[in-house]
């Protein structure tokens, strides 16, 4: 029985190599993003803060739609357009750095990207069974989590000995690697359940737009995502920008992945008795302290290990969202699907990332200008000041989490609030009322 429930076909084995291929390439451009935005192609802060939130957020909003186009024209089909869009764009933004062409060639990687999580997603559920379907499922959440720490750990080589430029090449060669895959190796899946029409897909939106418990929940967990977006919104700039360009703000998000794969499963098993929205809340009442630490580099007199104080104070901030993260996205996950009509949890789940749409929006705008005013881009300062002046200039930057850390701090209190609110109701629908 383990045997055969450790057996997967190969269609499963390659969709897993090209999801690696593809986290690789994705996390090891989207770590650099605002600051190639930024030093590479001309945009300020503010309108990078745009540019970035803008694409982040309809990355998480266009699967369930790209999705009904791939249910059309297959899944071998869907896999060799993403992967064709993903590597021209890919190469064209290491190629070409005007802000028309860059806004262009993100597009045709938006595009690309959307059809990747329904596509692999699909493949894991269409080869594996009842009985080895939960290990197919940690595998490929395995496979994830590798790809984005070895596509972050690449990049800080490319991006130190060669240019930021030239990271969007690395992507460009993992993205060509899952084509050539998709091409020669993986082998087209019968879709045995009806397409889904776009029409379906917004009323399934729309149903989730009008349901208010639904709607609140995910507006308070935007306020947990708004904070774990600063990993790639405000994170690397404010590293290289206080410690120079020596500075490996990738790796610092590696800390991140690290502590989601190391504990998701025994927060998992630990909370499972407890009810969704429990557990949800013990992850947001943690995220104020990761702002809180990301803050604190000044408490420290000295480093740890050599490391320099605000290394230090990142490392345990973004442990911490780690950390939390294992509370949240799982039961997240589960509460959306458990609100789902009958048949339509596929669909709902499709947009139960909603709430990193609303999260990437507001915390990636929200960074430009923050960086802005506390943490600005040494090109704007005025030219021959000295290293105190300049440093004033940087004196506030850790004031920036302070802003987090209160986004946190309402969205764990709103999240408790919405605990006892639903739980009363819960409460009252149960009792029979006095005859």
């Amino acid at each position: 029985m383990s045997n055969e429930s450790w057996s997967f076909p190969r269609e499963f084995w390659i969709a897993n190599f090209m999801e690696l291929c593809e986290r690789a390439a994705y996390y090891g451009f989207f770590i650099v993003l605002t600051l190639y935005l930024t030093d590479i192609v001309g945009f300020t802060d503010k309108e990078t803060g745009i540019v970035a939130g803008v694409f982040s957020a309809m990355l998480y909003f266009l699967p369930p739609f790209v999705g009904a186009i791939s249910d059309r024209i297959g899944f071998r089909h869907a896999m060799i357009l993403a992967f064709a869009l993903l590597t021209v764009g890919y190469t064209l933004m290491a190629i070409f750095h005007s802000k028309s062409v860059v806004l262009l060639t993100l597009t045709i990687i938006l595009i690309g990207g959307s059809f990747i999580k329904p596509l692999i997603t699909g493949t894991v559920a269409k080869t594996t069974s009842e009985a080895n379907r939960a290990r197919g499922y940690s595998l490929f959440y395995w496979v994830v989590n590798f790809g984005a720490f070895s596509g972050k750990t690449f990049v800080p080589f490319i991006r130190q000995n060669w240019g930021l430029a030239y990271v969007n090449y690395f992507s460009a060669i993992m993205a060509f690697l899952a084509l050539l895959f998709a091409i020669f190796f993986f082998k087209a899946i019968e879709n045995d359940k009806p397409a889904k029409t776009f029409s379906e897909v917004f009323t399934s939106l729309k149903a989730i737009f009008l349901s208010p418990k639904l709607m609140m929940l995910t507006l308070i967990v935007a306020g947990f995502w708004i904070i774990q977006h600063q990993m790639y919104a405000t994170m690397p700039k404010y590293v290289i920008r206080l410690l120079g360009d020596s500075a490996k703000p990738e790796w610092l998000a590696n800390v991140n992945p690290l502590f989601v794969v190391i504990f998701v499963v025994p927060v998992t098993q630990l909370m499972k008795k407890y009810a969704a929205v429990s557990s949800m809340l013990v992850g947001m009442i943690l995220m104020p302290f990761s702002a809180l630490a990301m803050s604190g580099s000044q408490w420290l007199q000295n480093g740890v290990f050599g490391l320099h104080p605000l290394t230090v104070m990142m490392i345990i901030g973004i442990g911490i969202q780690g950390f939390a993260e294992c509370f949240i996205s799982p039961r997240f996950l589960e509460y959306f699907s458990l609100q789902a009509p009958k048949g339509e949890e596929g669909i709902y789940l499709g947009f139960s990332h909603l709430h990193s749409f609303f999260s990437a929006l507001a915390g990636f705008i929200l960074s430009g200008y923050l960086l802005d005013a506390y943490c600005p881009d040494p090109k704007t300062l005025p030219a021959g000041i000295s290293a105190a002046e300049r440093a004033a200039y940087y004196s506030g930057a850790h004031k920036i989490w302070y802003v987090f850390l209160g986004i946190g701090l309402v969205a764990a209190v709103a999240l408790f609030i919405f605990r006892l609110v639903t739980q009363e109701k819960t409460t009252q629908e149960a009792t029979p009322s006095a005859a």
